[in-house]
């Protein structure tokens, strides 16, 4: 017990040392916060029309300006810090699933199993993500469900490429060994002995992917395939921006620092878990 009460000690110490993720765990939580707490503290409806109030700057009423239809923009990127985190997570955790599944059966079985699994993923990896997602959306629909299932097929191939390698390095450990020795079922070998050793590697990874999910997801609304409109989200919320960003630049620039904000915030968290996760930068 003590052991394993030093090591969670060891791990707080390694991260609350790394400045960078601290700041970063700080603004990625204030923005769950604000996703979470979204219907209590957003000042206005978001979808709340006022034709008085079109393009209308920053005001005591409307602190980051209006919109097209006179929608209060502060509001808008509350609710659609929803979505984006949402979509962001879900995603991720659905490639995850998905990724490491196939990849430890390819590498664990190796031969056919391998060949067969690998190649098809190096096919999805032959297309950027942006069109491969364009082609899934195509197919299944524009909707919530629909994206967060297309971009968790876009980050698939990247957890199979990371959980296939690091199998390749360890299936013939001497605690795999050991497992098959005493007559442990594939199953379990592959959920109980060799996952959990290649989650840290995973979760630094899947940190990381969060943000290209955000991003992604805000790529395709821009291009109007995203959820729709007047459902807020900050990639919609910056295409419609576009239109107006001579006289009303703040649409667009409030909706991206949005983005670029999140992206860094789990880029910095993801730097901090490699710190933790990896022995050879905690010094242990």
């Amino acid at each position: 017990m003590s052991d394993k009460i030093s090591e969670q000690q060891r791990a707080w110490l390694t991260l609350i040392r790394n400045k960078t993720a601290l700041v970063g765990g700080v603004i990625a939580l204030c923005i769950v916060f604000v996703a979470i707490s979204a219907p209590w503290i957003s000042p206005l409806d978001p979808l709340e029309q006022d034709p008085y109030a079109r393009l209308m700057g920053t005001t005591p009423k409307h602190w980051l300006g209006t919109d097209d239809f006179g929608r209060d923009v502060f509001s808008r990127i509350i609710w659609g810090s929803r979505i984006s985190l949402l979509i962001g997570g879900a995603s991720v955790l659905l490639g995850l699933l998905l990724g490491t599944s196939l990849g430890m059966i390819a590498g664990y079985y190796g031969r056919k199993a391998e060949s067969l699994i690998m190649r098809a993923i190096d096919v999805m990896m032959c297309f950027p993500d942006l069109i491969l997602a364009i082609a899934v959306t195509a197919a299944l629909g524009a909707n919530l469900l629909n994206l967060i299932i297309t971009i968790g097929i876009v980050m698939t191939p990247r957890f199979a490429r990371l959980a296939h390698g690091i199998i390749l390095s360890i299936r013939e450990n001497e605690f795999v060994l050991a497992s098959r020795a005493v007559g442990a079922g594939v199953p379990r070998i592959l959920v109980q002995h060799i996952f959990p050793n290649i989650l840290g590697e995973l979760l630094v990874a899947g940190t990381l992917w969060v943000g290209e999910a955000i991003r992604l997801e805000a790529n395709l609304a821009f291009i109007g395939l995203g959820v729709q409109p007047p459902t807020p989200t900050w990639g919609n919320m910056t295409r419609e921006g576009v239109d107006v960003l001579i006289n009303a630049p703040w649409l667009s620039i409030f909706a991206g620092s949005s983005i670029l904000i999140t992206i860094l915030a789990f880029n910095m968290i993801g730097d901090g878990i490699r710190d933790i996760t990896d022995p050879k930068l905690r010094g242990g």
